[in-house]
């Protein structure tokens, strides 16, 4: 009997591995969306914000990589010109090695608010991402970052905005 039960466990042993550090970027996580180029508020389509970020990881096929399972959440208000009860908000979620991009994706997260209400949070799809890692470089030395995806239009209405 201690024999069957001494082959239940893992095929290996092995610790949980060290995971990256999660976060968003300030600058790109607030996005204030308007029909056309009008900033009056009767053409605020959406506000929103990326409120957390959460995940996980586990070890990679081998032992040279770490995957990592990210879902991003997001709070919303729909303002007056929005039609409908759904919108997609343009989402990224990238993998940074100090300055560097190692990978980025792209998802658009669907909001849907509920009728005659006008806040909703959402949270996007799992997004998977594997590492490369080494025995001096633990998984820990990435940045897991997301941030709303603005047009260029944004982000030069964002750059004049902060301009000091």
């Amino acid at each position: 009997m201690l024999l069957a039960l001494g082959s239940c466990g893992p095929a290996r042993d092995q610790f949980a591995p060290i995971c990256p550090v999660p976060g968003f970027l300030k600058q790109l996580s607030r996005l204030v969306r308007y029909r056309g180029a009008s900033q009056d508020v009767r053409d605020l389509l959406i506000n929103a914000q990326i409120s957390g970020i959460t995940g996980r990881c586990e070890p990679g096929d081998t032992n040279r990589t770490v995957v990592t399972y990210v879902q991003v959440v997001v709070d919303a208000a729909r303002g007056p010109a929005m039609q409908g009860d759904a919108i997609g908000l343009p989402v990224f979620v990238a993998v940074a090695e100090g300055d560097a991009i190692a990978d980025k994706v792209l998802l658009s997260v669907p909001v849907e608010f509920q009728h005659n209400v006008d806040t909703a949070r959402a949270v996007s799809r799992e997004i998977r991402m594997e590492l490369p890692v080494t025995p001096q470089k633990t998984a820990a030395a990435y940045n897991v970052v997301a941030g709303f995806q603005l047009t260029p239009d944004e982000v030069a209405g964002w750059r004049r905005a902060n301009q000091r």
